[in-house]
């Protein structure tokens, strides 16, 4: 059964860090694309972040040179380090995994940046 559990988030400063986790199961990250996702309230969900199982990685615009993606194979899980925060990073954020067609969520991590 695949599941993905995102935790980390939390309030932090405009000018913060942050460094979301996600735990897989019931699949290996490091066999999968991984994307970060995030929404804000009264938003759709929009795409953040990508790592191929290759290790090719991809960022939306607004956070290249700030957001990385990276996987720990060990321990089965992504990871998105967030630096150099805006209150317009504030969003729940979700990992997501498509295998063989199927989407999946976890429950999401809410990020506040507020002074």
């Amino acid at each position: 059964q695949v599941q993905l559990v995102e935790s980390g988030g939390g309030l932090v400063q405009p000018g913060g860090s942050l460094r979301l986790s996600c735990a897989a199961s019931g699949f290996a990250v490091g066999n999968f694309n991984m994307r970060w996702y995030r929404q804000a309230p009264g938003k759709q969900r929009d795409w953040v972040a990508f790592l191929s199982s290759s290790g090719t990685t991809n960022y939306v615009e607004s956070v290249k040179g700030r957001f990385s993606i990276s996987r720990d194979n060990t321990k089965n899980s992504a990871f998105l380090q967030m630096t150099s925060l805006k209150p317009e990073d504030t969003a729940v954020y979700y990992c997501n995994v498509n295998i063989f067609g199927r989407n999946y969520w976890g429950q999401g991590t809410q990020v506040t940046v507020s002074s």
